[in-house]
């Protein structure tokens, strides 16, 4: 049974509790909000895409801190998960390495590529393992999607398209695109990562974007370039929708012998065409986010570091997220940093 402090009440932290109050390998030992009413349980953040932030955990057992570093200091919490927002990330990250806690950081993994990487030390040094929940990697139908292309099942892709879209969630921290980095880093940044898991870095990216709400890019397109022989990988991610949008999370993918689509609003979510048939594809129930903590929490039982993604690949994400951000600002194709490490951790 491992016990679990959780850092931050919002959103992705109350989504988090909630998962793990179900489950029989871990325990809420702790909690940490600095908003009293949050911390007492007499108010929750409300999700974006129904199942988030149910609010039905049980928390009067567990330790209340009114400061994460408080939790951290706790020798009892072995598993520390940090939802706190993203400029924090570094700073709770490193503490609670530095503790030997096993540590999961909720996406973007940091606010700045320099950052990400600082935590990525951070990881390779401390004794505890460390998890960042990029949820979409193990989200259903997307994992279905990673295996597909790796076995080529279909033959090869030959063309994708990542869709993820929404109105502005609102509120101080989401507004602030200095703190948030606008729906590049907060939200466009699981295509961002998924396409680096499933193809691997690309040579360069061209993306065009703009901002009406952040002073960060709130709405982009980026074509990631895999050279004249590579698939065409293409990603849409925004918030500046109006009022009223329904949220969207989507893929069209097309191999040589089928083409594969997702859609959030649909059952079901993947539909397979081929031979002039669409089949659905059963691709389980759930959601990533109790997947990746049930991957995490099993690394942890077992020992063995997460290798679904890995720290570096992580920050490897926030640095492309960067050039993404630089084709923005120049209008020209950036080069990628091909030293960083790949989708298979080389």
């Amino acid at each position: 049974m491992t016990k679990v402090g959780i850092i931050g009440l919002g959103m992705m932290g109350s989504t988090h509790l909630d998962v793990y109050s179900q489950r029989d390998d871990a325990t809420v030992f702790a909690v940490s909000d600095i908003i009293p009413e949050r911390l007492a349980g007499k108010a929750k953040a409300e999700g974006n895409i129904e199942g988030q932030a149910q609010g039905g955990a049980d928390l009067s057992q567990a330790r209340r801190y009114d400061e994460g570093m408080k939790l951290i200091a706790d020798d009892e919490v072995e598993l520390v998960d940090i939802c706190l927002p993203t400029p924090l990330h570094r700073q709770y990250a490193e503490a609670a390495l530095a503790a030997g806690k096993h540590v999961m950081v909720e996406k973007p993994l940091a606010r700045t590529a320099a950052d990400a990487q600082a935590i990525a030390e951070a990881a390779e040094r401390a004794p505890g393992m460390t998890m960042v929940a990029q949820c979409m990697r193990f989200w259903p139908g997307w994992d279905w999607l990673k295996a597909a292309i790796d076995d080529q099942r279909f033959g090869k892709v030959l063309a994708a398209h990542f869709r993820r879209l929404a109105s502005h969630p609102g509120g101080p921290f989401y507004s602030d695109g200095k703190a948030s980095g606008g729906a590049l880093v907060d939200l466009h940044v699981h295509d961002t990562d998924f396409v680096h898991h499933c193809f691997g870095l690309p040579e360069a990216v061209y993306s065009r974007g703009y901002s009406t709400i952040t002073g960060e890019p709130d709405h982009l397109i980026t074509h990631y370039l895999y050279g004249d022989a590579g698939p065409m990988i293409s990603a849409e991610g925004g918030w500046a929708m109006a009022k009223g949008f329904s949220f969207q999370m989507q893929f069209t993918v097309n191999f040589e012998k089928a083409t594969a689509t997702f859609d959030l609003a649909n059952q079901p979510t993947v539909t397979l065409f081929r031979d002039g048939q669409a089949e659905p594809v059963d691709v389980g129930p759930g959601m990533g986010y109790e997947h990746e903590i049930a991957y995490f929490l099993d690394c942890i039982r077992t020992g063995q570091p997460p290798q679904t993604v890995t720290v570096a690949e992580a920050a490897a994400t926030i640095q492309l997220v960067e050039a993404e951000h630089e084709s923005i600002r120049t209008g020209q194709i950036v080069q990628v940093d091909q030293t960083a490490p790949t989708a298979t951790g080389a």
